[in-house]
């Protein structure tokens, strides 16, 4: 039987199944790429957090800093360390911080990690921060973002910017007082500033109540952290007088 190439039906019925097919073969290379997707996925967080921190993300890698992932409830208790679920709850930060799930990363020198998400100018901003052992002490962050403007409020993802926050502190004795970017210039002096972005007032005022906003969900490990390690210094301290 010979078709009317130039009726209508014929059009619609050839459309029809050249569509069909197309999605076919995209949905067929969506889950064929879709193991080497998610491997990259995984393998930019595991980058971000050996950058934050302080480490050459060129010649170290996430298994030779990183002893430990686990998921935290809201008193700070470990609830599960099951690497991927860890890694699952990064995909949707504010959605497991909403259920009272919250990620963190132990490296093997006792500094800890903790995922960032809040708010910008024009869309969300996120990262990680890396406090040193004392639970106090910043040791380096990753900023990024998916809107902010080029120059102004992007200038959060620049390694000047980012360079600013080490050695920062997060605690004024035991309250928790985050970072501030401070419009006009950091004082020197304080160790709870640093300097704004020049023209991203909204984006640096963002990432000020990120960071206090994500740390606070975590005061209880700090705090039990913080007299653990307190204990085994005076243990230790104790056996190295009684020798």
């Amino acid at each position: 039987m010979k078709f009317n190439t130039n009726s209508n039906v014929y059009i619609i019925i050839y459309s029809v199944v050249m569509v069909v097919i197309v999605a076919v073969l995209l949905s067929l290379a969506a889950l064929g790429l879709k193991p080497r997707q998610d491997e990259n996925i995984l393998n930019e967080k595991k980058t971000q957090i050996v950058k934050a921190l302080g480490y050459d993300v060129a010649t170290t890698s996430y298994d030779e800093v990183v002893a430990e992932a686990a998921l935290l409830d809201a008193q700070g208790a470990v609830v599960n360390n099951d690497v991927a679920k860890v890694f699952e709850a990064l995909q949707d930060v504010k959605g497991s911080r909403e259920a009272g799930s919250f990620p963190i990363f132990k490296a093997k020198d006792g500094s800890v990690v903790v995922p960032l998400y809040g708010a910008g100018l024009w869309g969300p901003i996120w990262g990680y921060v890396a406090l040193a052992p004392d639970m106090n002490t910043v040791k380096g962050i990753v900023l990024d973002h998916s809107g902010e403007t080029p120059g102004l409020g992007a200038e959060i993802t620049t390694a000047k910017h980012q360079a600013m926050y080490p050695g920062k502190t997060v605690f004024e004795g035991e309250e928790l007082v985050g970072i501030t970017l401070k419009k006009g210039g950091a004082d020197e002096n304080n160790p709870h500033e640093v300097d704004a972005i020049t023209g991203g007032t909204k984006t640096s005022d963002g990432v000020s109540a990120m960071i206090k906003d994500c740390l606070v969900s975590y005061v209880p490990y700090f705090v039990a952290a913080k007299v653990t390690a307190e204990q085994e210094s005076n243990e230790l301290n104790t056996e190295n007088n009684g020798k």
